[in-house]
């Protein structure tokens, strides 16, 4: 007795034998990747950098090379000024960016749930996002003060824009169906928000952070340079004044590596919340 012949499966469309290669999703594809950014995007810098060393001067005023800008940094660590003005410039950034995402997280659902408040507010906001930081700085210096609080409320005005326009597009772009589910489940306002509408917000509140990371720290040392208030803005207007052009290179530096360490830290935090999500 025989065994019977299976013949091998028909494609539909062709009618060709073909094999039937089936994929099974692995861990990879059924979970986000948590690892730190890839640093080769650093690689044009390195190799500009390389260049200026070799191609640059001690005796230049303007561009000196890159060797110098780590002797002046260093000088700057020995005196005692540049530890304080980073955790100072540090301390602005992160309170300004989590209240900017406090904000503007609250405000565009808010704004973009309700399309009439949407319409009144639509001019002042508008106004208000066009207004220059650096505008902003004497009305902040003459109400507040010269201190931590002004810093705070001028970098967070002007971060918490993309992130409340980002909340505001992924509150009117989300889908019906999750809504009447939570609605079907007799959900409460608290649970719906908090197992419905805050998960479905994450992606667009986070892509709003990723934006309003780097322009708080640019505001951030523009308000120091402009205001003299402590921090690496301060010290760079402090080393521009006296032509120390080693240390204004080196500080600029920093706060390159700060924004690069910060948009990166963002990234992982964004791989680890949506883990268990497909790619």
């Amino acid at each position: 007795m025989t065994a019977p012949v299976t013949a091998p499966p028909v494609d539909a469309a062709f009618g060709d034998p073909r094999p039937v290669q089936r994929r099974t999703a692995s861990s990879a594809d059924r979970q986000r990747s948590g690892s730190f950014p890839p640093l080769r995007g650093l690689l044009p810098l390195g190799v500009l950098l390389a260049v200026w060393q070799i191609l640059g001067s001690e005796a230049s005023p303007y561009f000196p090379p890159p060797s110098t800008w780590a002797r002046g940094l260093h000088r700057l660590w020995e005196n005692g000024t540049l530890g304080p003005a980073a955790r100072q410039t540090f301390v602005t950034f992160a309170l300004s960016l989590v209240t900017a995402t406090f904000l503007g997280a609250l405000l565009g659902a808010v704004v973009g749930a309700l399309r009439r408040l949407d319409r009144a507010l639509g001019p002042t906001l508008e106004f208000a996002r066009a207004m220059p930081p650096a505008a902003m700085v004497p009305i902040a210096a003459l109400l507040i003060g010269y201190d931590e609080r002004m810093k705070v409320a001028v970098v967070t005005l002007a971060a918490v824009w993309p992130i409340l326009l980002n909340t505001r597009a992924g509150v009117r772009a989300l889908d019906p169906v999750l809504l009447d589910t939570a609605r079907c489940l007799h959900l409460n306002w608290f649970d719906s928000s908090r197992k419905c509408i805050v998960p479905a917000l994450m992606p667009a509140i986070l892509l709003g952070v990723r934006v309003a990371a780097p322009v708080a720290l640019v505001i951030t040392l523009l308000v120091e340079i402009l205001t003299r208030v402590g921090g690496l803005g301060a010290l760079i207007a402090l080393s521009q004044r006296n032509y120390l052009s080693a240390q204004v290179y080196g500080l600029i530096l920093v706060a390159g590596v700060f924004s690069f360490l910060v948009n990166g830290l963002v990234a992982v935090l964004e791989a680890y919340l949506f883990r268990h999500r497909p790619r």
